[in-house]
């Protein structure tokens, strides 16, 4: 199979398109062929660390894809060979309290596809076969990998950590990124009232498009929890969706109504984030952490998307080739919606 690897060469780490042996399923596993990967800000960690390792082995980034399962792996009877799948790429033990009662990625040896199992930058590799679930059936496999990490994510945020309810206000930082967009548009799948920061007009114009209520570049506006707090007539939003770090973290719990919810899942800008703790328990403001999603959470997911016929946003498609290239892009912020790999 062919696959876009991290390698070292003259001391740096490129990607590089290398015929390696394809992949063997084995107990409980699933070899997918896959047909398009979208990228994350993860890919982008992995370069970096890669990058900075001088002895660092070549490896195959990527988490999310879409596919065709190949082959199945012994005690494997729940897929069948040619369905057309999307992959979870998130990875529980399995055995833990919080994996038995269905918490997968509260899970402390909780991983991703990509980081500490061969990534989806390739033609082929082997999962956990319960990760792999029907693709909609209105998504094209580009589609179908577009969904995957940020949309599972963002419902996790939005409907199981953040309890979000119809017609609830919600505050969504970074509008642009993935996470962001695909907040956006399942936010209004429960009609909720949606706010949306960026320093870019062109991106809250197409925000606007996708059902945004209000838009605000922050680099015009000097204070942006005042905006949020005059355009809900003084109260502030029921839910922030904070998925950028240190740089909104102020504004974030500024623009929370008291009651509010804050709901964080990354940190691009830098993990320290300033905090005023009276303004929290005076206002009785609920910070959440949220990473990735459970089955369970996935599976709603998908429940939703396919009763909406709703469809992720693409920024932009390239071949696995050209991955290194597509990573320079995401890494720009330049992009709106996610950028995918047609394999």
């Amino acid at each position: 199979m062919l696959a876009s690897t991290l390698v070292k060469k003259d001391s740096r780490t490129v990607m590089s398109v290398q015929t390696l042996p394809d992949p063997v399923p084995g107990p409980g596993e699933a070899l997918l062929e896959i047909r398009a990967a979208a990228l994350n800000h993860l890919d982008l960690y992995g370069r970096a660390h890669h990058a900075a390792n001088s002895r660092a082995e070549p490896q195959i980034v990527g988490s999310d894809a879409s596919g065709v399962v190949a082959a199945l792996g012994p005690e494997v009877d729940t897929l069948e060979i040619g369905a057309e799948v999307v992959l979870n790429p998130g990875l529980g033990c399995g055995r833990c309290e919080f994996c038995m009662r269905g918490q997968q990625s509260e899970c402390p040896r909780f991983d991703l596809v990509g980081r500490g199992t061969p990534g989806t930058f390739a033609e082929k590799t082997v999962v956990p076969a319960a990760n792999l679930h029907p693709k909609p059936s209105h998504l094209s496999f580009a589609q179908g990998a577009a969904l995957c990490l940020d949309h599972v994510t963002a419902w996790r945020m939005l409907m199981t950590r953040g309890d979000l309810r119809m017609g609830d206000s919600v505050l969504i930082h970074g509008i642009g990124g993935g996470a962001a967009l695909a907040s956006l548009q399942l936010a209004r799948l429960l009609d909720a009232k949606v706010i949306v920061t960026s320093s870019s007009d062109e991106k809250l114009r197409r925000a606007d498009e996708l059902g945004a209520h209000l838009g605000i570049n922050y680099r015009q506006q000097d204070d942006v929890a005042e905006i949020v707090r005059k355009f809900t007539d003084g109260r502030g939003v029921d839910l922030v969706i904070d998925t950028v770090g240190a740089a909104t973290w102020p504004s974030s719990v500024a623009a929370a109504r008291n009651g509010g919810r804050v709901v964080a899942c990354g940190a691009t800008t830098g993990a320290d984030g300033v905090v005023n703790i009276r303004e929290v328990f005076w206002r009785q403001i609920s910070i959440l952490g949220s990473t990735m999603g459970s089955d369970k959470d996935f599976r709603d997911m998908l429940s939703a998307v396919e009763g909406h016929s709703l469809e992720p946003v693409i920024d932009s498609t390239w071949p696995l080739a050209e991955a290194g290239a597509a990573l320079d892009r995401l890494q720009s912020g330049a992009q709106f919606g996610k950028i995918v790999l047609e394999v």
